[in-house]
């Protein structure tokens, strides 16, 4: 397992939400690891899990 963080805007159906949020996962991959992120955002901000939600930023391999 792979530590990714993720560090820049926040999407809502297209409409920006959050200039900058950032958190850091566990994963075996990118794709994973953006697909985790996404769910902490919706999880910690009491988002549906039917919300789309998009990291539009780079996801950094930290280790």
């Amino acid at each position: 397992m792979h530590v990714y963080s993720y560090d820049g805007p926040v999407y809502e159906f297209d409409r920006l939400i959050m200039d900058r949020w950032s958190s850091t996962t566990r994963a075996p991959s990118e794709e994973k690891a953006r697909s985790n992120l996404t769910y902490q955002f919706k999880t910690k901000h009491n988002r549906v899990p039917a919300t789309r939600i998009t990291l539009p930023g780079p996801i950094k391999l930290v280790k």
